[in-house]
């Protein structure tokens, strides 16, 4: 529902939503659901019952939630307040949304998201005007829901929305940005999600238990995106002034090993000959001298050639002749 500057739109009173009015559903015996054709319209009435309960024109009510194409109204003081705004409601003109003027939310953002070729393929433009397009947007929190802290906020064209993955993942970090149908989003926690995810806000904290009031998000905050820098991927250089320790000095080379010297063996000296018997006859004799008809001398004692593990055999004796 389009609407020019400065020009109410009657709701209407038609009981069903579409171009003529909303519709208009009691919640129990003391809330209303009021049902619009789009999201333009909804954001308008939530306004429009935001400034009248300023005004103290509304029926005392506890809550007010916007939902994508409804207004939830809950808490009033009684069933008679009820049906009497049920019964007003419907011809209410309600002037259009127009620019907040309170203060804007900004979010650092980082466009290094997976999907932007994606985006950027749909929008029918480079991969760089993404980022420029959506920080050149103000946008608005229509309402929040899914998590707590997730704000659904408005304000791109309509030839900048995009449908949600055909495959969701089934883990998007925590500070993620995404867009999906006419809606931007940040997660505010770790969660499956299909929406095409164009960057990433690592700094802003949007539930906060410790924080008054826990959502930074809230229906009708206006929103901006500032666009930083990726963290560099080097490190910095050293400092001139920091000391460059000497490299180690050299050790020498190891000399080369050399062979051990080779084992001697002890020379084996003959046995002295024995000494001569003066009684007998002119005879003296010799170990290893055979007699007649005898085969070679057997090896002396611990000679090489002497055989291993046997005991070496007496020598014969042979006689020679002196004189």
């Amino acid at each position: 529902m389009t609407t020019p500057p400065g020009r109410p739109t009657a709701i209407g009173t038609a009981s069903r939503a579409g171009a003529a009015g909303p519709a208009v559903h009691p919640v129990g015996r003391r809330g209303l659901l009021v049902e619009l054709a789009g999201a333009e319209a909804t954001e308008a009435l939530h306004a429009e019952l935001l400034r009248r309960r300023a005004d103290g024109t509304l029926p005392p009510v506890r809550e007010i939630v916007p939902g994508a194409r409804t207004v939830l109204l809950d808490g009033f003081e009684s069933p008679e307040a009820v049906r009497r705004l049920a019964a007003e409601l419907p011809g209410w003109a309600v002037p259009p949304l127009a620019g907040g003027t309170g203060a804007v939310v900004e979010i650092p953002i980082r466009y290094d998201g997976p999907d932007l070729a994606d985006v950027a393929a749909l929008w029918g433009v480079e991969v760089d005007q993404v980022a420029r397009i959506h920080a050149a947007t103000e946008f608005r929190v229509a309402f929040c829901g899914f998590a707590p802290g997730f704000g659904y906020l408005t304000g791109l064209a309509e030839k900048h929305h995009v449908p949600r993955r055909a495959n969701p993942r089934t883990k998007v970090p925590a500070g993620a940005v995404g867009l999906a149908g006419e809606y931007t989003g940040v997660y505010p926690r770790s969660s499956p999600g299909g929406w095409q995810l164009i960057g990433t806000a690592p700094d802003t904290v949007l539930w906060d238990t410790d924080r008054t009031p826990a959502a930074l998000l809230a229906p009708g905050t206006r929103v901006r995106f500032l666009p930083v820098e990726p963290p560099p991927l080097t490190p910095a250089p050293a400092s001139p002034s920091s000391p460059v320790p000497p490299p180690p000095p050299a050790r020498p080379p190891s000399p080369a090993p050399t062979a051990p010297p080779a084992p001697t063996t002890p020379p084996v000296s003959a046995p002295p000959p024995p000494p001569v018997d003066a009684s007998g006859p002119h005879t003296a004799q010799y170990p290893g001298t055979p007699d007649k008809g005898q085969g070679p001398p057997s090896p002396p004692p611990n000679s090489p050639s002497a055989p291993s593990g046997r005991q070496p055999q007496p020598q014969p004796r042979g006689y020679v002749r002196v004189g």
